[in-house]
């Protein structure tokens, strides 16, 4: 090939990664446009913001479908428990790694929830998805997804969990936490995580059917994006215009919590539900109807 026709081509196949860049973000733009939402920013008010977006399963057939990890639920709309398990509120969270909107929600209300769960007033309940990876290809939600379930059979899923949203590519079209050995890396910021178990587990993939599983019971939730945030069943997108701000979180939990007992903290790691084995699904556990209103979560 003459150096001519080489330059040639090299103009065109950066022409076209242009134009697929530019498609991507078109679409996401279109995407971004929800019936009846109320898409809110999330700027010096703290509100709660929005990125929606269809969700994508990710990972292969060949991963383990009924792998589970420690003390995470299962049923319909696996998810992870932080918190106490009897505290009188609780924060339902559909979430996805490389989701920006979810940072900035992240960011924003994390003081706010850490302080309601650990005084025992509140529990979250976290369901990992995979929407980056659905609409701009990659495997970064999957594998951040993975490893953050990989951190739960440490005892460290709030940790790790609050560490991927630290370092969240400043690019949603980044796939930076598709590569596990990143990931482990980032896991060297929570104390005693990284270990030969987490390290097999991260690389393994051995939570995939785990997230995938989830993803597929956000498709059929009828939500319009992530985060989606419920307290005690309401959608918090809709409270206040989608205004709703980490204030507001306090007063509502607190509201809540009046005349009633604080629920009891675990003294060690971040998770509530019974026990299980580690890699392996109980016969028998929590299984919720299937793409029910946000009361049924």
């Amino acid at each position: 090939m003459s150096p001519k026709n080489h330059d040639r081509r090299s103009a065109r196949e950066r022409l076209q990664a242009q134009r697929a860049k530019e498609h991507a973000r078109s679409r996401r733009r279109r995407q971004a446009v929800v019936a009846g939402s109320v898409l809110a920013v999330l700027g010096a008010a703290g509100g709660l913001a929005v990125w929606a977006a269809t969700a994508g399963s990710g990972g292969s057939s060949s991963d383990n479908e009924t792998a589970r990890p420690r003390q995470a639920t299962g049923g319909d709309r696996p998810a992870v428990p932080v918190g106490a398990p009897d505290a009188p509120s609780t924060l339902t969270v559909w979430e996805d790694f490389r989701c920006p909107a979810c940072q900035q929600f992240e960011v924003g209300f994390r003081p706010v929830i850490h302080e309601l769960e650990d005084a025992g007033h509140l529990k979250a309940e976290y369901h990992l998805v995979t929407i980056i990876d659905g609409n701009t290809g990659g495997q970064g939600s999957l594998n951040a997804a993975n490893a953050a379930l990989c951190a739960q059979d440490a005892g460290r899923f709030r940790e790790y969990h609050d560490v991927l949203y630290s370092n969240q590519p400043k690019d949603e079209l980044d796939d930076k936490f598709a590569d596990k050995q990143h990931l482990i890396k980032l896991a060297g910021k929570v104390k005693g995580l990284v270990t030969p178990a987490f390290t097999q587990c991260v690389n393994d993939g051995r939570y995939n059917g785990f997230v995938r599983k989830s993803s597929e019971a956000f498709s059929r939730s009828g939500y319009g994006g992530t985060p989606t945030v419920l307290l005690n069943g309401k959608n918090l997108a809709k409270e206040k215009n989608g205004h709703f701000t980490p204030k507001d979180l306090r007063k509502a939990v607190l509201a809540a919590s009046k005349g009633k007992q604080p629920g009891k903290v675990p003294t060690t790691g971040t998770s509530t539900a019974p026990s299980t084995t580690p890699g392996t699904a109980p016969s028998t556990g929590a299984s919720h109807r299937t793409g029910g209103s946000p009361e049924d979560s």
